[in-house]
């Protein structure tokens, strides 16, 4: 039975089990832990989709999801975390991805090398010239990807977890002092 808040928006977790595209998992959806909101659960969850998120453009949900299932993390905040990276923060995201890759590497985030660059020619084509632009890109931004993945995913089990026992400290408190 869902509670008010946010927990309103969830699926239930017969919905999930109920839809078509998600059979193929079959019993492992049915297992209670996916869906309890506890501690250990909801900062995997988090964790999860905060790295598939950042790490992978394409299919994160799907990813985030089957690593929530295979670690018996909470599957919806896994699933809605991945939502870190969208339409409106996908540039800022990962052009910080890339300076940050580029920094790293020793460029300062200025690209290629001075000397490095390739020479445009009057015969290049506009898909040349941006395919060697991509291509420069490259090791930076999964280098600055791969660091933010896992940066924010460890920041994002270490806040919750801290803010779960908070919750559970003051909590205890509150019931003390009325006791």
């Amino acid at each position: 039975m869902k509670t008010g808040g946010w927990q309103r928006w969830l699926p239930s977790p017969q919905a999930v089990q109920a839809n078509r595209w998600l059979r193929w998992i079959g019993p492992a959806l049915h297992h209670p832990r996916l869906w309890h909101l506890n501690r250990r659960g909801v900062a995997l969850g988090l964790a999860l989709g905060l790295f598939f998120g950042l790490l992978i453009p394409i299919a994160q949900i799907p990813l985030a999801g089957g690593a929530a299932v295979l670690l018996r993390a909470n599957v919806p905040m896994a699933v809605a975390s991945t939502l870190v990276t969208n339409p409106i923060t996908f540039g800022p995201v990962y052009y910080a991805a890339w300076r940050t890759g580029s920094t790293i590497l020793g460029d300062g985030g200025a690209g290629a090398p001075q000397d490095a660059r390739p020479v445009a020619t009057p015969a290049d084509t506009w898909w040349e010239r941006a395919w060697q632009r991509v291509r420069q890109a490259g090791k930076p931004l999964l280098l600055g990807l791969a660091i933010f993945a896992t940066g924010f995913g460890l920041l994002g089990y270490l806040l919750v977890t801290l803010a779960w026992r908070a919750k559970v400290v003051l909590a205890r408190r509150r019931r003390r002092g009325k006791a």
